[in-house]
């Protein structure tokens, strides 16, 4: 299920591409925070109980809107109409309809960490008993994602991320 931030994001990331792409100067912080945002929602999306992530959502809907409101004035310079197709598409997302598929990324890598969480990556030799890991990751308070069978993501406080690193760090001596 996609959230009307998610469409948001969305929208505005393809009203950005077919700025860019038509010659618009797009100001710097933008591409870095729309980066920013769609991790945030991402994270979100996997714990939407999580309060840090919450709040984090919150704040990324905030930016969506500042960033909305600066692509549309650019958007208008291409002529009100062009600007009311854009808008009309914001529209339709607020009222819940998906106008945009939202990709899954399995990415090997992630740009940006969960907002008040801290990221460790591990890559193994063989594949671990999921059981294990999970019950660690638990234990320890940490979120875990797995990439693949060798690869798995670990985010949470950084002392229990520390910590629970540590006590996988004997998967790594196995045989």
């Amino acid at each position: 299920m996609s959230l009307p931030s998610e469409q948001n994001w969305l929208i505005l990331n393809h009203l950005l591409k077919d700025l860019t792409k038509k010659g618009y100067k797009i100001p710097s912080g933008i591409n870095p925070e729309m980066g920013i945002i769609r991790s945030t929602i991402s994270s979100y999306k996997r714990d939407p109980s999580h309060p840090d992530l919450i709040n984090g959502l919150a704040k990324a809907e905030m930016s969506l809107n500042n960033i909305q409101g600066t692509l549309l004035a650019i958007a208008e310079e291409e002529g009100e109409e062009y600007a009311d197709e854009w808008l009309d598409l914001l529209k339709q997302a607020m009222q819940g309809k998906e106008v945009f598929e939202f990709a899954d990324s399995r990415s090997k890598f992630l740009v940006n960490s969960p907002p008040g969480l801290t990221t460790g990556r591990i890559n193994l030799r063989v594949p671990l008993a999921e059981e294990r890991v999970q019950e660690i990751a638990e234990w320890n308070g940490l979120i875990i994602e797995y990439d693949d069978d060798v690869t798995i993501q670990l985010h949470g406080d950084k002392e229990d991320l520390k910590f629970g690193l540590k006590e996988m760090g004997s998967f790594f001596l196995e045989d």
